[in-house]
């Protein structure tokens, strides 16, 4: 069964991106943007194993600038085609400090790293940016992309974003009330997400 799901979320996250392929050339550059990184062809993340990149690898979502920022570790969310364009969709508490710079920004980068990051990615994950400079205890070096937005030298893979879309969630809105009493009415931390859809314009790896 396990092999049978694998499968079935490879092939489906390709299926996703496949819609896309004819549509991009607004983002099928190889415009160099700073340090190593460089733009690509959005048919690169034909590549990728959405279900892996996110749910496994997980990724950092990062709002603002180089003078002020904060970022935040995610694995939840997905990548596909929504209104004629490829997006990515993601999910952030309204108590994250990062859903603060989400709000007041256009933009957002969600960037993702090779398995030698994920103690850093586990410290982004469990500080919060209003306490301490966790992107300093974690290691990982700021990096301003060509949009103004930033991301981190470190990454082997960033998604430049705009935002589109957000909502937030209800209860009433949940079909299977079991979800919601998994995922929140037991945990009394954390609230509803926002959820965000965010048009990927910028592909950039090294």
């Amino acid at each position: 069964m396990v092999r049978k799901i694998n499968a079935y979320g490879k092939w489906l996250s390709m299926l996703l991106l496949a819609g896309c392929l004819s549509s991009c050339s607004d983002v099928q550059t190889n415009e160099k943007t700073t340090e190593s990184m460089e733009k690509q062809d959005i048919l690169v993340l034909g590549k990728e194993d959405a279900f892996k990149l996110i749910g496994e690898e997980w990724m950092l979502i990062t709002a603002g600038d180089s003078s002020k920022f904060n970022t935040m570790t995610a694995s939840w969310g997905g990548l596909g085609w929504l209104w004629n364009r490829p997006v990515a969709f993601i999910f952030v508490r309204p108590e994250r400090y990062t859903h603060e710079f989400i709000e007041q920004n256009e933009r957002l980068t969600l960037s993702f790293f090779k398995e030698d990051y994920r103690k850093a990615l586990q410290i982004c994950g469990t500080k919060s940016g209003r306490d301490c400079d966790k992107v300093k205890e974690a290691g990982l070096t700021p990096l301003a992309m060509e949009s103004g937005t930033t991301s981190f030298k470190e990454a082997r893979l960033v998604l430049d974003c705009r935002k589109l879309y957000k909502a937030e969630m209800t209860d009433s809105a949940f079909i299977d009330k079991a979800v919601l009493e998994r995922w929140y009415n037991d945990k009394p931390g954390g609230g509803l997400h926002t959820v965000y859809v965010v048009e990927i314009e910028g592909v950039y790896s090294k």
